[in-house]
């Protein structure tokens, strides 16, 4: 019998393992496949970190949370959670392997995966020239010139981090104006190798056998049709939540979700079931940053302790 189940190993779910059991619950695992650290660890470039002053990747701010919470007692689980239900006053967690535990209590910090576009070509291009992970797959258009589609913070501070290595980059946008905060799109009109294309459609991303080769354009007012000759397109335009182990047989959730499968929590992180709590990107409202995040995850911890004592 577990204290608590971690579901998910981003900053909500280290830091919840960090406070549970250093406020005391002996059994907390943490239930993650691959290396700790969440998206955040794809980042290029963080600067807003409180009491980190110096840029930084995602990776290198991530690199010793792990580390920290283990000193305290926290088990990592490398094992993915197909399932989660309620059994009388406890839950059940299903493997996808089929091994089951049980637990007091869950917390759900599963976090958020980039969202594909729906732009004809995306699909059949994807991992031949689209992406989703500047951090990764940048290197491969050094002195190339690449398009970013999407308005958002993200796509905003990876474009920046695009310019410093490709020939020119398109920031591609369906509005004239950005979603991100005005510090990002200070940096991105500094950038002399940007230009923005605003107010306009992704009609297609086309290539041929060796990968893309472009995208295909519309202007919103006019209605021209632009090609941008990019053998690189990388897609910015939101996240979807990783909600799937909260689904039951009958296709219901187990909590209460919102129409985009945000997990409803009030200001203690709880869900409407008792015993099951959600922190970070996956819970409504989120701000989707690392410190809130975290913050998310010490809230939790600091009820689940309350409601097992």
């Amino acid at each position: 019998m577990l204290d608590l189940a971690i579901i998910g190993g981003g900053p909500a779910g280290l830091t919840a393992g960090l406070y549970a059991t250093r406020g005391g619950l002996q059994n907390v695992v943490m239930f993650e496949m691959g290396m700790p650290g969440g998206q955040i660890t794809t980042s290029s470039e963080i600067e807003n970190y409180p009491g980190q002053g110096n840029v930084m990747t995602g990776m290198e701010l991530m690199d010793n949370w792990l580390e920290q919470c283990q000193k305290f007692g926290l088990k990592h689980e490398m094992n993915q959670v197909s399932s989660v239900v309620k059994v009388g006053e406890t839950f059940k967690l299903t493997m996808v392997d089929g091994k089951e535990f049980e637990a007091k209590t869950v917390l759900m910090a599963t976090g958020s995966v980039p969202r594909r576009a729906g732009i004809a070509g995306e699909n059949e291009f994807f991992g031949r020239g689209v992406s989703t992970c500047a951090t990764c797959d940048g290197f491969f258009y050094k002195g190339k010139e690449v398009a970013v589609i999407g308005g958002g913070d993200t796509a905003l501070e990876e474009a920046v981090y695009l310019s410093k290595m490709c020939s020119k980059v398109y920031v591609v946008h369906r509005r004239d104006t950005y979603r991100a905060a005005p510090s990002t799109i200070e940096h991105m009109k500094k950038a002399e190798n940007i230009e923005e294309v605003t107010n306009v459609t992704v009609e297609e991303v086309f290539g041929d056998a060796s990968g893309v080769t472009g995208i295909k354009v519309k202007d919103k007012n006019t209605g021209d049709i632009r090609d941008l000759d990019v053998p690189g397109a990388f897609v910015f335009v939101g996240r979807d939540v990783l909600n799937e182990p909260l689904k039951q047989e009958d296709g219901s959730f187990l909590c209460d979700v919102n129409e985009q499968g945000e997990v409803i929590v009030d200001l203690r992180m709880r869900t409407s079931v008792p015993g099951l709590y959600a922190a970070g990107d996956i819970r409504i409202d989120a701000a989707k940053q690392v410190v809130c995040a975290s913050g998310d995850g010490s809230t939790a911890a600091v009820n689940i302790i309350e409601y097992i004592g």
